[in-house]
């Protein structure tokens, strides 16, 4: 498989002296296209905090973080908010939609910000929402659509400008478990059929069975 995204040797500190906490200590994995990644630990591991540094929301302390083969902190922090819109989609435990506009507009939304061009908006947003199964809910607005509605309309999101990287901070969280293992069978199937790279954070057992691989973080650290 090819690795798309690389950590080497990351560590996340807060805090100073006495006062500091380690909260991800020298973690080294790979993500790679065509592989669901599934990130496990109890809380206060230190999983959010290592998918926001894959994602490049933070930045290590130390360590490395390369996408396609480049070490995105050598870019300076100016240069990371393009890195995440070509490279990497977003999915959120809570889902992050704006209440005020339809399915449709919270893709076309992102794929405005993604710099697609406005005649081709309608077109790709349907597009996207049709892959999640959501075409026919498009004009909906969020408090119209269930909880696993909402969370394709999301990774739908996720999706727009067609990144190679999909990171997901427990996506099934609020969701029943039917829907929730439907979620994760979609991203499994985004995986292997759109040759995606997809890091799932979770404590949900079901995501296990439908990872193809599973990391396990204890006190910041990477588990053998």
């Amino acid at each position: 498989m090819e690795a798309i995204l690389e950590v080497k040797n990351i560590t996340k500190n807060y805090g100073q002296g006495a006062n500091a906490v380690v909260a991800v200590d020298s973690v080294s994995l790979a993500l790679n296209r065509g592989e669901v990644l599934l990130i496990m630990g109890p809380s206060g591991s230190g999983k959010t905090t290592l998918l926001s540094m894959m994602g490049c929301i933070l930045t290590p302390s130390s360590g490395e973080v390369r996408i396609g083969g480049h070490d995105v902190g050598s870019l300076g922090e100016d240069a990371l908010p393009d890195v995440r819109r070509k490279h990497i989609g977003f999915v959120f435990q809570s889902f992050n939609l704006f209440p005020s506009l339809t399915a449709q507009e919270n893709v076309e939304l992102v794929l405005r910000l993604k710099g697609i061009a406005k005649t081709r908006l309608k077109g790709d947003s349907l597009a996207l929402l049709d892959k999640v199964g959501l075409a026919k809910r498009a004009s909906l607005h969020p408090a119209d659509l269930s909880g696993g509605e909402k969370q394709r309309t999301a990774l739908a999101r996720a999706l727009a400008g067609d990144p190679s990287i999909i990171l997901a901070d427990e996506p099934t969280a609020n969701l029943d478990s039917k829907t929730g293992r439907d979620v994760l069978a979609l991203l499994r199937n985004l995986a292997e059929q759109a040759h995606k790279a997809i890091a799932i954070v979770s404590h949900d057992p079901k995501a296990e069975s439908l990872a193809h691989r599973v990391a396990v973080l204890e006190d910041g650290r990477l588990q053998p």
